[in-house]
């Protein structure tokens, strides 16, 4: 048994101390520890080998050096001395009742002893903070800025070197060109390029300065634009401030980004167009039914996206409260909430259905006052429910962040919508076209009256109609959750929009619903930013009763057998 153990405490020492290297937190480096460098930058003897201990740092990856320097810059690096040495530490986190806290040595992260075993506690108003001028301060700011350059979170480093890029400072360059050396991701590497070409845009080489602004102009800079139209309308205010060469490059690199910048916006707003569109869609999609089976104008239908919405709302909250807020209720809420929607807006319609419309068919005016009438009553009970304001609804985490495309965010709340709504034509499609309820549909629609000889309960299929249009609407409710506001006003902001769909598409027709509906949403993104909201919506509503009057029945007609 000894020569058991003694072979375990052979093998046992070094594998603890690799263990210890290994987590320790510490880059790899050939030189001492990054402890031991803050150790002797804190306790060197003047401002100037401290700044140069603290270039030393730039090189480290140990988040030891972001939390030492961050607490030196504010003042919570301290002294402890002894008749033999001094020792800087930290203050732990954790006090006692008194407010005492115990010492953290920063070169080994151990506590502080006065005796073995007894740690120190301090009082922290009654230490004195390591000196911290305003120079030492300034370098301690820079080699913390130069330390994100190699963060390990890559959102942090790519803010680090876009940060550190627009500063033109040129000591940065050789850092910048150290670490693009090693970098590998490829946001990064771009980012140091273009922070490498804008310090370079002010370099006294005429040759060096035009080919870092035409490097600009290669990598699409759009950080770099507002210092390239400051300096190319200093050009051209003062012809003599710069060589003919670097004022063509600069009027050149400025026009193409301009024009890439451009070009994206372009693609952004189709791109929110087509989001917007895939909601009107799903909202017309049953409009689009109901309208063109029952001839009912059913004023009612967007409070019907507001009952989807909320009930988004209701359905995160219950996950909330039985998951307690952890990742797997915020991430699996979503799902359920689309098909709690459709349910509690389908049983809404059908509800509504039974209890009032099936008494005004044929009588359009009185439909028209009544679904009215429903929509304000809906919206004075989710206003006296949930309040008058918005209430928030939290995306997913698979549904949050953007996908970047040629520096176009294409958010991912968005691609769900259209991926959605492409899915839910796909269904209402196969619905109307595989399923004997659809073939019902499409019957009713054609001519009521044979419908009904031939046998088929009309009050049934009006009635499931009614409820399949209903449930779209509160799915497309449960998608623009996502993307806008919820309030107890959120219908009445979509209601006459899904009416032009409808009405421009042609009465009950799929595809052209779908049609209208791309024409409406992308057209009314592209006009807000030239002619506001307002004129916006105005203009295109304009454009459709023209576009009516030239062809009455819509984009494509719906043929029917009947003689009515």
């Amino acid at each position: 048994m000894k020569l058991i153990s003694a072979v375990i405490r052979l093998f046992w020492m070094p594998i603890t101390l690799v263990a210890g290297q290994l987590f320790s937190g510490a880059a790899v480096t050939t030189g001492p520890s990054a402890r031991s460098l803050l150790t002797q930058a804190v306790l060197a003897d003047g401002v100037v080998e401290k700044e140069r201990l603290l270039k030393e740092l730039v090189g480290y990856e140990d988040e030891i050096v972001e939390q030492v320097l961050g607490a030196w810059r504010g003042g919570a690096v301290f002294l402890y001395e002894t008749n033999q040495s001094r020792i800087p530490f930290l203050l732990d986190t954790q006090s006692d009742t008194n407010g005492n806290a115990k010492g953290i040595r920063i070169e080994d992260g151990r506590f502080i002893e006065l005796t073995a075993g007894s740690p120190a506690w301090f009082t922290p108003s009654e230490l004195t903070p390591a000196d911290a001028d305003s120079s030492l301060r300034k370098a301690i700011k820079t080699t913390l800025d130069l330390y994100s350059l190699g963060h390990a979170n890559p959102k942090l480093k790519l803010a680090a070197i876009v940060k550190l890029g627009q500063e033109q400072n040129a000591n940065y360059l050789p850092h910048f060109q150290k670490r693009l050396q090693i970098e590998t991701t490829p946001e990064s590497r771009r980012a140091l390029l273009e922070a490498i070409a804008l310090t370079r845009t002010i370099d006294s080489d005429m040759k060096t300065r035009v080919a870092a602004i035409m490097d600009l102009g290669a990598l699409r800079s759009l950080n770099s634009i507002s210092l390239l139209r400051t300096m190319d309308d200093s050009a051209r205010k003062d012809p003599g401030r710069f060589d003919p060469e670097t004022t063509r490059a600069l009027h050149h690199t400025r026009l193409t980004i301009e024009n890439y910048m451009w070009w994206g916006n372009l693609w952004g707003t189709l791109f929110r167009g087509l989001s917007l569109s895939a909601v009107l869609l799903v909202a017309a999609l049953g409009l689009a039914i109901t309208f063109g089976l029952m001839g009912i104008i059913n004023m009612a239908h967007g409070e019907f996206m507001m009952i989807g919405a909320y009930t988004t709302y209701v359905t995160q909250g219950c996950f909330d409260k039985w998951f307690g807020g952890t990742a797997l209720g915020l991430n699996t809420y979503f799902p359920v909430a689309i098909v709690a929607s459709f349910v509690v807006a389908a049983l809404a319609g059908l509800l509504m259905e039974r209890g009032i419309i099936q008494f005004l068919y044929r009588r359009p005016l009185e439909s028209l006052l009544a679904t009215w009438g429903v929509s304000l009553l809906l919206q004075q009970v989710f206003r006296h429910t949930f309040g008058a304001a918005n209430v928030q609804v939290s995306s997913p985490s698979w549904l949050s962040g953007s996908w970047v495309l040629s520096d176009v965010p294409l958010a991912y709340n968005r691609l769900f919508v259209v991926l959605f709504a492409a899915s839910t034509v796909l269904g209402v499609y196969l619905l109307l076209t595989r399923t004997s309820l659809g073939l019902l549909i499409r019957a009713v629609m054609q001519n009521r009256a044979m419908a009904s000889c031939l046998g088929v309960k009309t009050s049934h299929v009006n009635m499931m109609t009614f409820a399949l249009g209903s449930g779209l609407a509160g799915t497309a409710g449960a998608c623009l959750s996502q993307i806008g506001n919820v309030g107890p006003s959120l219908g009445q902001s979509y209601i006459v929009d899904c009416f032009m769909v409808v009405v421009l598409g042609g009465i009950g027709n799929t595809l052209g619903t779908v049609s209208a509906s791309l024409g409406v949403g992308v057209t009314d993104q592209i006009l807000q930013p030239w002619l506001g909201a307002v004129m916006g919506k105005i203009t295109v509503l304009a454009a459709i009763i023209l576009f009516l009057q030239w062809r009455p029945a819509g984009l494509f007609a719906t043929r029917s057998r009947s003689l009515d």
